[in-house]
Formats: C-alpha cells, sequence, structure tokens
C-alpha cells in the first residue's frame, strides 16, 4: 500500500524541479505549470493571511475576550501554527505537489484520514472565502460612505442588498427580510475570473494587492503609535467576567478566535505543483509569511488596544473604529478603509486559488469525480474546479453572515493541521530513507507539542458550533463512502 502511495505522490522528487517542468496531466492533456519562485510563495501566504485578522477579529476579539492582552492571544496562535508551519515546510519540501495537508496524510496515514483531512481543508477554503468576501462587503459599503460624503450624496447600497438574508440564531437558520449580499457575490465571481485565467497572473494581482495592504499597516502603525496612551493597557489582562471572557480563560478564547486570522498560509503548500523549486521555496515561503504576519498582528493588536479602550472596538471595522477617536487622522481612517478592501481581497483570491487545487488532488486520486482533475489547455488552470467553488462560495457569501462561519473555518483547519504534525513524525519511521531538503529539528517535541497545541485550540471552540461540525464531517463520510471508496484508484490497484 505504502508503495502505491508514493508511486501516485512521489515525494522522491529531485533536490531541484526545473523550470519547465509539470506536475499533474489534466483530463485534457493539460498541465499545471512551474512558475512560482520563493517571492512568489511568500506575497501568497501574506496575502492569503493578512486581511480579516487584522481588519474585522482584534476588535471583536479584544472587546469580548482578551483586553489588551490579545498580544498574548496572537503569541498563542501563532506558536500554534510555527509548529504546524515547521511540519508543512518538511512535506511541502518533499513532497511538492498540489493538495497541502490531504497530499501529506494521504502518503502517511492512508486514504480514510487522508480524505478526513481533505474534507476539512474543504471547510476552511470555501467557508473562510465565504466568510472573508461578506466582511469585504461591509467595508465596500463603508468606502461608499465616504465617496458620498465627499459627494455629497447618499450612494450606499440599502441593507436589502449588502447584508446576508438569513442568519443564526443558537444554531438555527431565520431569515432576515433581506434579499442577497451582492457585494460580495461580485467580489467572488471577479476573483474567480482572475483564478480562471491562471496562477500567474492571479499570483502578479496578489503581489499588487499585499504591497498595498501592507503600506496601509505600515501608515497606520507610523502614525497611530504617537497617540498610544499606556493607560488603556491597564490592566493588561482584565479580571475574568465569566467563561471565556477576560482573565486567561478569555485568552485561550481568543486565541481559538484569531487563530482563524493565520488560516490560509498553508495555502502556500496548495501551490507546491505550481512552484518552480520546490524543495528550497516551500519552506521559505511557508515559515517566511508565517514570520512576517506574526509580527504585524503583534504590532497592530498592541497599538490598536493603545489608541482606543478596547471595550469600544466591537465593531466590525475596529481599525477604522479607533482612529475615528482622532479627527486629525482621519485621511488615515480612509486609507485604512481602502487598505481593508483590499487586504480582504487578497485574502478572497487565495482561498479560491488553493481549494480548486485540492480538488485536482482528491479527484486524481479517484475520491472526487474524474472532471474535477480536469485542467484547462490554454490557461493551465483547475478550470473546473474553479467554477465549482466560484458558484458555491459566491452563493455562500451572499446569503450567510460571517458570525459562525469563522469559528468552523478554525476547527476544520485545526484538526488538518494536527494531522499534519503528527505524519511528519510517521513518516520519519516509515520512510526514513527519503532524501528531506528541510527536516524539522528535534522532530518528537515539535510535532507532539504541534499536535496538542492545535487539539487544545480545537477543544475551546464554543458549545453551539458542535453540531455544525458533526454535520459537516457526516456529509463527507457519506461522499466518501458513496463515491470515493468505490472508485478509489489506490483501492483498484490493491485489487
Amino acid at each position: 500500500m505504502l508503495k502505491h502511495l508514493f508511486a501516485t505522490h512521489p515525494i522522491e522528487a529531485a533536490p531541484h524541479v526545473d523550470a519547465g517542468e509539470h506536475i499533474g496531466t489534466g483530463a485534457h492533456g493539460g498541465e499545471l505549470k512551474r512558475v512560482l519562485t520563493a517571492r512568489h510563495l511568500i506575497l501568497l501566504g501574506i496575502g492569503a493571511v493578512i486581511g480579516a485578522g487584522i481588519f474585522v477579529i482584534t476588535g471583536q476579539a479584544a472587546a469580548l475576550h482578551a483586553g489588551p492582552a490579545l498580544v498574548i492571544s496572537f503569541l498563542i496562535a501563532g506558536f500554534a501554527c510555527a509548529l504546524a508551519g515547521l511540519c508543512y515546510a518538511e512535506f511541502a519540501a518533499m513532497l511538492p505537489v498540489s493538495g497541502s495537508a490531504y497530499s501529506y496524510s494521504y502518503a502517511t496515514l492512508g486514504e480514510y484520514v487522508a480524505w478526513f483531512v481533505g474534507w476539512n481543508l474543504v471547510l476552511e477554503y470555501l467557508f473562510a472565502a465565504a466568510t472573508v468576501a461578506a466582511g469585504w462587503s461591509g467595508y465596500f459599503n463603508e468606502l461608499l460612505g465616504l465617496v458620498g460624503q465627499m459627494i455629497g450624496s447618499d450612494v450606499t447600497l440599502p441593507a436589502a442588498l449588502s447584508s446576508a438574508p438569513f442568519q443564526f440564531v443558537e444554531g438555527h437558520i431565520q431569515a432576515t427580510g433581506t434579499l442577497i449580499n451582492l457585494p460580495a457575490v461580485i467580489i467572488v465571481a471577479a476573483l474567480s475570473g482572475l483564478c480562471y485565467v491562471g496562477i500567474t497572473q492571479s499570483a502578479f494581482v496578489n503581489s499588487i494587492i499585499v504591497a498595498i495592504k501592507v503600506t496601509v499597516i505600515l501608515l497606520f502603525l507610523a502614525f497611530a503609535i504617537r497617540l498610544v496612551n499606556p493607560a488603556n493597557w491597564h490592566p493588561f489582562i482584565p479580571p475574568a467576567e465569566g467563561e471565556g471572557t477576560f482573565g486567561w480563560g478569555g485568552i485561550f478564547r481568543a486565541a481559538t478566535i484569531v487563530f482563524f486570522s493565520y488560516v490560509g498560509f498553508d495555502a502556500v503548500s496548495t501551490a507546491a505543483g505550481e512552484a518552480k523549486n520546490p524543495q528550497r521555496d516551500m519552506p521559505i515561503g511557508i515559515l517566511g509569511s508565517l514570520a512576517i504576519c506574526t509580527v504585524l498582528y503583534i504590532a497592530v493588536s498592541l497599538v490598536l488596544t493603545g489608541i482606543a479602550p478596547f471595550r469600544m472596538l466591537n465593531t466590525p471595522e475596529p481599525v477604522a473604529t479607533a482612529l475615528g477617536l482622532y479627527p486629525q487622522l482621519s485621511w488615515l481612517k480612509a486609507i485604512v478603509v481602502l487598505g481593508a478592501i483590499t487586504g480582504l481581497s487578497s485574502v478572497i483570491l487565495v482561498m479560491l486559488m488553493g481549494l480548486p487545487r485540492i480538488f485536482f488532488s482528491m479527484a486524481r486520486d479517484g475520491l472526487l469525480p474524474p472532471t474535477m482533475a480536469k485542467v484547462h489547455t490554454k490557461f493551465h488552470t483547475p478550470h473546473v474546479g474553479t467554477v465549482i467553488v466560484g458558484v458555491a462560495a459566491a452563493a455562500m457569501a451572499g446569503l450567510f453572515p460571517v458570525s459562525v462561519l469563522g469559528e468552523l473555518v478554525s476547527m476544520g483547519t485545526l484538526l488538518a493541521f494536527a494531522t499534519v504534525c503528527m505524519g511528519v513524525l510517521i513518516l520519519r519511521y516509515k520512510r526514513p530513507e527519503l532524501k528531506r531538503s528541510f527536516r524539522v529539528p528535534m522532530v518528537w517535541p515539535i510535532t507532539i507539542l504541534g499536535t496538542l497545541a492545535c487539539l487544545y485550540l480545537f477543544w475551546q471552540a464554543f458549545e453551539e458550533h458542535w453540531r455544525l461540525m458533526v454535520g459537516w464531517i457526516v456529509i463527507g463520510q457519506l461522499i466518501y463512502f458513496g463515491y470515493g471508496y468505490a472508485h478509489s484508484k489506490l483501492r483498484k490497484s490493491l485489487g
């Protein structure tokens, strides 16, 4: 069985893959092109990570759970991601194919576990794209409001066309009376079209977006740090006011919430099949983007809670809310809104790029219909999967709110990360002879700590989300045993 796994997921790759090489012949002979460099991969990671974490989640996590100690929550979540990132880096350099944690689990833990991990990755990428798109809609309407102030006319969209028609109340779906979140649908459709055209064009646009939003964040830090009032940091850890609210309990609850801020760094690994030199560039892309994003998160959370009382930051746009206290920085508030729009756009873009490539790998193994493995003969992209993901994400973004979906994204991702950490340790013993251009240092403590840290944060999730998570897992099991089990190429090869 293990021999087949490495035949279909050839990790005995040469130390260098030439730029002209391709991987993954599609149903029509098209191939994924290796065109991405380490710089592209770092920017891809930053594009996936920096977005909702800074512009939305920071304020809510501080106001409702951690207070100024939000910086500790970011450190805890970042620590768990760093451990998982080291494991991702070893796998990505050794197994330079599309599929992320799905492919790694397939090669170490077997098909069934790989399906379970892959199905959680579907939850991560699809729901994250929809969640961030819904948040993007709010900032877009805020931008329309600023434009209206400049021209003296109200140009904002009515609530019927800019908010979700359904909401979750105590685990049940209720109608809100609105029609559709139109801006969310439009942004998903536009970025899906970009992903359809090609990975090179998508990476180029992502590079521009990353440059814009990082510049906006640096401007915020440069000008807002002068207005920090240390009194806003006292007490740094507010006393507990209930379960998961302030105190150390609130810090760990906030760590689970802000973990959503790091969701996406593993999207770098989904592009391994299109990296020029994956053995060298994948570890650089994964760990480099994670380090840069962690530093920015810590800096922004410190400044944000320093310029405004943390209890007033429970808004959809906490950075803009805090800047609203300082009329002299009204110009910066407008720039931040623009930066949030571009920042959230890049997150959506990377999510929409990553999921079709996971489908590509799952279909190649027979667990999904072969149409998902088709590659466009001209654009060299998994175009069928891109269209399906785009339609599904647009529907979810247009119909549902962001609240509960973010928690589900974190839960699914944490399970995938824990599996990758254990997979590295298992593969060290199953295949010790394999050449590893990047090796996790101190493999025993790091893989065990990574697994435990991710599982601990997973168990911190709100109880009302467990029913939805179980429902998602059941749907995945039905698909696997209804289709994947019978069509599995691994099972057919074993007779």
